[in-house]
């Protein structure tokens, strides 16, 4: 039976960017007529979201004879696909997809206060105002990206959380593996990079009970489909596209929630020492020439790998110290 057709008389005045973006990516081109018929609305109105799709970085063409079309494939996350496509032993006391949110991570970190359930999943499609380390933003186009944050609660104090970025780097790393994305490494202290150029992050914000229980909301960004909006990126930038042929994006996130959940389960048992040897493998640092900068001081030295904690051993001369996530940031020469 051929879906109803909802009417101009009851259909809001403007359709939502989800609604003329979902028709998009279900048809190889549609006119502008064809897109208001089917959304009940004014050509108008699908021309208004689609100049704020392009705005938001979605590449969309305008052919005149066919309409408009996606440049690249879409796939927008579904909540009940990506509950099917997890692993029956992967258990989340929540799964939420949202379109848009302030982050995923501010979403969590809300409703830690209130809700008492572990494992709380949240995904956007839009983040407006997401954010990686030291505040910086983080953006990804409508459908081109990954914003995926899990909240995890823990018995135990903050101090025995130290590491917790680099395990679920290493869960990353692997997750990615397993859906066929090779060549994916971890920069210290919580970035995903690829050729040289960053892949994705993580940020780690803790709350609750210093002494214990406390809990950890687990930011994960990953660029999947770049497109136009690389031009807005101010670093070296990659996306899953660059590495893989059509990476499904249900599969890929899925891949994550499994792989995160028994990653964390573990940390909570060993702590960070179950961790250690894998992130040693997936070291993309070790042995390079880095700049340790803390406030006005510069300090050059050479990566040494990571010690017991997650925290980074630098040699500066003939002698080797430690280096801390949240005290320096790191510059990597080339």
């Amino acid at each position: 039976m051929a879906e109803p057709r909802p009417s101009r008389s009851t259909a809001a005045a403007e359709p939502s960017a989800r609604a003329v973006l979902a028709e998009l990516g279900a048809h190889r081109a549609m006119s502008g007529s064809a897109l208001a018929e089917r959304l009940g609305v004014s050509r108008a109105a699908v021309w208004k979201q689609v100049e704020r799709l392009r705005e938001a970085g979605v590449e969309i063409q305008a052919q005149a004879g066919s309409g408009y079309r996606l440049g690249a494939p879409l796939e927008l996350l579904d909540e009940a696909a990506l509950r099917h496509t997890l692993a029956p032993a992967t258990r989340l006391g929540d799964l939420a997809v949202h379109w848009q949110l302030d982050s995923t991570s501010s979403e969590l970190l809300r409703r830690a206060e209130h809700d008492p359930r572990d494992l709380l999943a949240c995904l956007a499609e839009i983040q407006t105002a997401g954010r990686g380390r030291r505040g910086r933003r983080w953006h990804t186009p409508p459908g081109g990206g990954i914003a995926l944050s899990l909240l995890k609660r823990f018995d135990a104090g903050m101090a025995s959380l130290a590491g917790l970025s680099l395990a679920v780097g290493v869960a990353a790393v692997d997750a990615l593996a397993a859906c066929g994305i090779d060549g994916v490494a971890l920069k210290w202290p919580n970035d995903l990079v690829a050729r040289g150029a960053k892949l994705g992050g993580i940020l780690v914000e803790l709350g609750g009970d210093a002494l214990g229980p406390c809990h950890a909301v687990i930011g994960l960004g990953i660029n999947l489909r770049l497109g136009a909006a690389a031009d807005m990126i101010d670093q070296a930038a990659i996306d899953l596209a660059a590495l893989a042929p059509e990476p499904s994006r249900t599969r890929v996130v899925a891949g994550l929630l499994d792989h995160l959940v028994a990653a964390l389960d573990r940390f909570a048992t060993h702590g960070f020492a179950a961790f250690a040897d894998a992130y040693a493998r997936h070291d993309a640092l070790h042995g390079r020439d880095v700049d340790v900068v803390r406030g006005a001081e510069r300090r050059h030295g050479v990566a040494r790998g990571i010690d017991a904690r997650g925290a980074l051993r630098v040699a500066f001369g003939g002698r080797e110290e430690t280096v801390d996530a949240g005290e320096v940031s790191l510059r990597v020469r080339a």
